[in-house]
């Protein structure tokens, strides 16, 4: 398995425990400020886990098929236990955002039980995290793209890859071929060199038993 993935699904194991452990606490904690506070530490946590599930990814389908394949599978198991979370954490802000709403209507019924520098404090620290989930979320949106964008060109790298491995084994194969039929030309032209000489032994030795014969022939009459 790719040490780098290992590194990524350590992180996301003990920031998905974390978070967890964060969630069951936040649910124990009755309506209020430090309920609200740890709904949004629990947000940007989720936004980390996103992170880090898109760099497993990543760097999943960078693998050969045959790791690429189990890691996708576990990635799946991985994704469906943070929707599970996320559903949970949703829960949680739904139902702050539902008793905010519910203490306002108490406090405008009944001026007396809240200052309006209270109210007022309570605004401004609401808009301020507001505002840094917003940042937060959207600078993390940008890495997601990015990561997005990322995962798609290294798609396409990876087939380019395999099909320059499959012209390389064409061209590896081109040359077997090549080098075998260099081989046989070989084997032919020495065999055929063999019989010429072969061939030329015997045609000298004809000659020399005709011109024996002849000889005989003719002197010895």
């Amino acid at each position: 398995m790719s040490e780098v993935f290992e590194g990524y699904e350590r992180q996301y194991c003990e920031l998905s425990v974390n978070l967890s452990h964060k969630c069951s606490s936040a649910a124990l904690l009755p309506d209020g400020e430090p309920k609200k506070q740890q709904t949004s530490e629990l947000k940007v946590g989720l936004d980390d886990a996103d992170v880090l599930i898109r760099k497993m990814d990543l760097e999943a389908r960078s693998l050969q098929p045959s790791l690429k394949a189990a890691l996708l599978a576990k990635l799946r198991e991985y994704k469906s236990d943070l929707n599970k979370l996320k559903k949970e954490v949703n829960k949680l802000a739904l139902t702050g955002a539902n008793q905010a709403a519910h203490d306002l209507e108490s406090g405008m019924m009944d001026p007396h039980a809240a200052s309006a520098n209270q109210r007022e404090r309570l605004a401004m620290t609401t808009e301020r995290l507001d505002q840094s989930s917003d940042r937060i979320r959207e600078s993390r949106r940008a890495a997601l793209e990015t990561e997005d964008l990322g995962v798609s060109i290294l798609g396409e790298l990876q087939q380019q890859r395999e099909s320059l491995l499959n012209s390389h084994n064409r061209l590896h194969g081109v040359d077997d071929a090549i080098d075998k039929s260099k081989k046989v030309l070989t084997s032919m032209s020495r065999r055929i060199s063999r019989n010429k000489w072969i061939m030329g032994s015997v045609i000298g030795a004809l000659i020399l038993a005709i011109i024996i014969i002849l000889y005989f022939k003719l002197f010895h009459h």
